[in-house]
């Protein structure tokens, strides 16, 4: 019986899993997100969402911690300075798993595991800016080549009309 046992074995040894989610966080993080198979998926999860709490608290001891543990020192500098704030209000859940199906040369179950807020910002819709109508013109019996050229019959050239504001002024 497996009774409060936690964790996958994923068919490794205890170092080989302990470096296969080191690695594969530290990508993860990285990337904000990452292919993989379920299982790996949902084990990498919590190593992650603990990797993200960490930073939140922003100390020096949490940055020792998070060096400790992921491989490359910028990925920790962007998990405290760019990510643990963009989660502030949020206690966990800050991953989600999306299942893609299954892999053509094993028939593995894979899934994408992705950072939520990234989609998030994404979808918000941006303001959107009124546009005046434009004011109907009525059309001339006939064309002239002037009238092609963007020119209203009898207008004054834009040239002359900004001499007149000056002047005025």
């Amino acid at each position: 019986m497996r009774h409060r046992w936690s964790g996958r074995k994923l068919g490794r040894t205890a170092s080989h899993r302990r470096a296969l989610m080191r690695t594969m966080v530290t990508e993860f993080l990285e990337n904000e997100k990452i292919v993989t198979t379920v299982p790996k998926a949902k084990e990498l999860r919590s190593v992650a969402e603990k990797m993200i709490t960490l930073g939140k608290r922003d100390s020096l001891h949490s940055r020792r911690q998070a060096l400790s543990y992921l491989r490359k020192k910028p990925v920790v500098f962007k998990l405290i300075d760019t990510l643990a704030p963009r989660f502030a209000d949020r206690d966990g859940g800050y991953t989600r798993i999306l299942r893609l199906g299954n892999r053509k040369g094993d028939s593995a179950e894979m899934a994408i595991l992705e950072l939520v807020s990234s989609e998030e910002e994404a979808k918000k819709p941006e303001p959107k800016k009124k546009v005046k109508p434009k004011a109907k013109e009525a059309s001339p019996a006939k064309k002239t080549p002037e009238d092609k050229k963007g020119a209203k019959k009898g207008s004054v050239p834009a040239k002359k009309v900004q001499k007149a504001k000056k002047e005025e002024e």
